[in-house]
């Protein structure tokens, strides 16, 4: 694979759209205001990049309107959607080293996480939801012999998609891969920190043979573009992930204007429970640093809380600490890099804060806490560990999302299992035991939409994500999805005899 001077080169001599993108052409904003996008790990400007306002969410969404009242893709045959669909994920795969670049540069990730996982996984998606399509049957209701009653899926019509920075082009696949393959139009909008791979992913839509206006992306920022996409009149869904805060603002929206449905992926503080039973400590601890310092612990999902049985807490603690000296930060584009840039300096500014917040309530910090300088940036924080973290901490209740643990002791199951559900937030949680027993008596009570038994963060494709309480509610991924961006439909037909 590339070295790192081969990413640097590549790099400089990447091409960034700048322009939103509506019918299918490049579009500027009608009041000509830009964002100015920057690298997170240097401090240099990236790109200024078009900032839609509410008459260019118009645009957006009479485009994709039309295309689904007048164009061909909600009326195009299962098949034929799903060529279109495998095409793009076959192009994607293609500007795999692109699309790395586009993330990595704008959010901070290390390049070879996107290469390696980022762009492969959301090309992946897009393949299985076209390969799925084509394969979902409707069904006859058992009605009297003189009735046909028939029951079948339909597009909404117009989706909108609001995604964060941490992973611009999954999250984006996540949403548009079922919306599209349901047949409906889409209005995406990007992060303002993160838009590159959004738009170079609706120009490759378009060579793969989507129809123009099918897939509208609008840059801009959240307080204008986001929330006239969560006003407008004429969105029949809006699908977002990113925090809790926001995902209310969404709710109230719909009910300020026409209850469009809305589906939320908001905020984690995923427990990881290890108990004095597993044997295997020294994997429970390579997997408790990668659960919380991937991605520079920028994760929805993060196992941001790690709870270890006492007898077993200070030997725990120890190989902990010493998985943490591999998420050392870095370069993004430094192929050795495992852990890079947070995504800017208010993100940055954020973590710190909950640092010395921590520190201030009594938590004991064993290992990090340093914010960290590369080239002439500041948006590096070491992999940081607290001990001693009580209930009542903010860092024990308030997401973080940053390379932040917090691990707090427990005496016995009982105690785990209610120190793990005290809380507002029900995404993820792990667990670790060689207890078959236990395994599954505590994964049934733990409130989480996904339990990892003897891993952490478990996701694939073809498993629903998702949570409730705070976290939200409705399912990425699996077939569950297409619940989110379809409508069942009766149909009677009496029948004469």
């Amino acid at each position: 694979m590339n070295d790192f001077d081969d990413w640097k080169t590549r790099a400089a001599q990447l091409r960034l759209r700048n322009n939103a993108l509506i019918d299918g052409l490049p579009h500027e904003a009608s009041d000509g205001t830009r964002l100015q996008v920057i690298n997170p790990a240097n401090g240099q400007l990236l790109a200024s990049v078009v900032a839609c306002g509410e008459q260019d969410v118009d645009l957006a969404v009479l485009s994709a309107r039309k295309a689904f009242e007048q164009g061909p893709w909600a009326r195009m045959a299962p098949a034929e959607r799903k060529a279109v669909l495998l095409r793009l994920s076959q192009l994607m795969l293609a500007h795999r080293e692109e699309l790395a670049l586009l993330d990595s540069l704008s959010m901070g990730k290390p390049v070879m996480d996107a290469w390696n996982i980022d762009v492969p996984g959301a090309a992946h998606v897009f393949a299985w939801y076209g390969e799925s399509l084509d394969k979902l049957y409707d069904q006859v209701a058992p009605s009297a012999t003189n009735v046909l009653a028939t029951i079948t899926r339909v597009p909404l019509g117009v989706i909108a998609a609001v995604v964060p920075w941490n992973f611009p082009l999954d999250m984006a696949a996540w949403k548009l891969a079922p919306a599209l393959a349901a047949g409906n139009s889409v209005v995406l909008k990007p992060a303002e920190q993160s838009p590159f791979s959004a738009l170079r992913l609706a120009e490759l839509a378009l060579e793969a043979g989507l129809p123009p206006g099918v897939l509208n992306v609008v840059p801009g920022l959240g307080e204008q573009a986001g929330r006239a996409l969560g006003l407008h009149p004429d969105v029949d869904a809006l699908v977002f992930t990113g925090s809790t805060e926001v995902g209310k603002y969404f709710m109230q929206y719909s009910a300020q204007s026409n209850l469009k449905q809305v589906w939320l992926e908001c905020g984690g503080k995923s427990p990881n429970l290890v108990f004095a039973d597993c044997q295997d400590l020294d994997l429970a601890a390579q997997k408790a640093a990668f659960g919380i310092f991937f991605n520079q612990g920028e994760v929805c999902s993060a196992n941001s809380r790690l709870l270890v049985q006492r007898s077993i807490h200070d030997e725990f603690v120890e190989r902990l600490i010493e998985q943490a000296q591999r998420w050392q930060p870095g370069n993004p584009l430094d192929p050795s890099s495992r852990a890079g840039a947070i995504v800017d300096t208010r993100q940055t500014a954020r973590i710190m804060r909950y640092i010395e917040q921590a520190q201030a309530e009594g938590a004991r910090l064993v290992c990090g806490g340093r914010q960290l300088s590369f080239e002439g940036s500041s948006n590096f924080i070491e992999p940081t560990i607290f001990t001693h973290v009580t209930p009542a901490m903010q860092l024990a209740r308030e997401e973080v999302f940053g390379p932040v643990l917090a691990i707090s002791a427990f005496e016995d199951e009982e105690q785990a299992i209610a120190m793990a559900n005290d809380h507002i937030y029900g995404l993820a949680a792990s667990l670790w035991t060689d207890d078959l027993n236990r395994a599954h008596r505590v994964a049934r009570r733990l409130n989480a939409g996904t339990v990892s038994v003897n891993t952490v963060d478990a996701l694939d494709v073809t498993v629903p994500f998702g949570g409730g309480k705070q976290s939200g509610f409705g399912r990425d991924l699996s077939l569950h999805s297409f619940d989110k961006y379809t409508q069942l439909k009766t149909t009677w037909i009496q029948l004469r005899s």
